[in-house]
């Protein structure tokens, strides 16, 4: 038996096998070339076969090995690491170094990495004249979007992707400046003047000095919530040809410069569908107002009249392991900050529906948004941040999906198929 599927094509009689491609997992990662679906056609002038997938959900666009999800078990991997193994465990800098190079770094290769990363947080003093330009009001992820995107033009030797030292320090540069730039992105927001990066703090320590830091000369965040950000950023890191991930990689296959495909994924993540998830959660809670109001929001739930926000996954079909970290995570932000009201009919909603068949049977479990909206709330950041917290952290795992796109010798430039169903030809009268 050979590891091939054969097609008969009933118009014409045909049988063509097919070849398979496994993954590291055959019984999660197996998958046809497409390109051999061209084969199958009526006609010598026929295109051939091509499939139709409106949101790619059953289609493989890579081989990639850097972020192992099974839906079905509830499982997140970081090259191999499970993500329970990493949370709280190790910090995010050194999963962004597991991302990008394959491995933790040893300790020599840690002190390094953090250095290069803590010493080019600063951006040009110009960056801040651009970002001066933007209305009063400015929406902080349009002003990440657009900032990160100018980063090109003060940096043009990125367009030289094809130079290992010169991505190395394009990579080091936009994870050092994503906190800077979106920490300022609030500050402008909220008419504050901005705050300079601190090289003594960690990377998530420095973030929350950019953030808050107001007249006082040293800023030390308080070590629970610096964590608590850290382990967000970890869970946050990749999640596999996602949405803004594969706008990443369609916007760098066609060999455009960092900055502008970290822009365009910025800009996917913008969507509500994406980034704005845990806003939309922090909304549905709000209008429910109270414990004793859950069953009836559920009632209506199970009428049809809205979905659930924060509850199923395209993904996972199981309980979203970055959930479960979050929930535990919570109470201890919660130590520090007070307790967020919104958590009492989180956890009554989750209880409920966890016990619900309609839910139950539906595998509509609480995935990442569920619990991170909250925390980020009581930690002090406004809904408008959110997306742009997703960003930094993000980051990471489009720069290493980017990378290894680019060294892939399979990789062309994106450049989907469509089935026209317009007009035949037609002429001026």
């Amino acid at each position: 038996m050979s590891d091939s599927v054969t097609i008969i094509d009933n118009r014409t009689g045909e049988r063509h096998e097919l070849p398979i491609v496994y993954g590291t997992y055959p019984e999660y990662g197996a998958a046809i070339p497409a390109a051999n679906l061209r084969k199958i056609k009526r006609s010598e002038s026929d295109f051939g076969l091509m499939t139709y997938d409106p949101g790619y959900t059953n289609t493989a666009s890579c081989k990639s090995s850097i972020t192992f999800i099974d839906g079905e078990q509830g499982v997140l991997r970081y090259r191999g690491y499970p993500i329970e193994d990493l949370a709280g465990k190790r910090s995010f800098l050194e999963v962004a170094y597991l991302l990008l190079e394959g491995e933790l770094p040893r300790a020599e290769q840690l002190a390094d990495w953090n250095w290069h990363v803590t010493h080019h947080t600063i951006i040009h003093e110009k960056i801040k004249r651009f970002m001066d330009g933007f209305r009063y009001d400015a929406h902080p992820m349009g002003m990440l979007v657009s900032t990160v995107a100018a980063l090109s033009t003060f940096y043009p030797e990125s367009r030289q992707i094809q130079d290992p030292e010169v991505r190395q320090k394009q990579i080091v540069r936009l994870i050092a400046k994503m906190p800077t730039i979106a920490a300022f992105a609030f500050r402008y927001s909220a008419g504050m003047p901005y705050a300079y990066p601190d090289n003594d703090l960690s990377y998530t320590g420095n973030f929350l000095n950019m953030m808050y830091r107001a007249t006082e000369t040293g800023y030390k965040p308080d070590p629970t919530l610096e964590r608590a950000l850290d382990v967000l950023f970890v869970l946050h890191a990749d999640h596999e040809q996602n949405c803004s991930t594969s706008t990443m990689r369609a916007v760098g296959s066609s060999h455009a410069d960092p900055y502008v495909a970290v822009a365009a994924a910025c800009a996917a993540l913008y969507g509500p569908l994406h980034g704005g998830a845990n806003e939309r959660v922090l909304k549905m809670l709000e209008e429910i107002g109270n414990v004793s109001e859950v069953p009836k929001y559920v009632e209506r739930v199970k009428k049809g009249e809205f979905r659930l926000m924060g509850f199923g996954h395209r993904v996972y079909k199981n309980y979203d392991p970055r959930a479960k970290i979050l929930r535990e995570l919570a109470e201890q932000v919660f130590a520090v900050t007070g307790k967020n009201p919104l958590i009492d009919i989180a956890v009554e909603l989750e209880k409920i529906a966890l016990e619900d068949e309609y839910f139950v049977g539906r595998k509509l479990y609480p995935n990442v948004d569920f619990y991170s909206g909250i925390i980020y709330q009581a930690m002090g950041f406004p809904t408008a941040m959110f997306p742009v917290l997703f960003a930094i952290a993000r980051t990471a795992g489009w720069l290493a999906q980017w990378q290894e796109m680019l060294v892939d010798e399979d990789q062309r430039i994106a450049r989907p198929r469509q089935v026209y169903t317009g007009a035949d030809e037609r002429h001026l009268d």
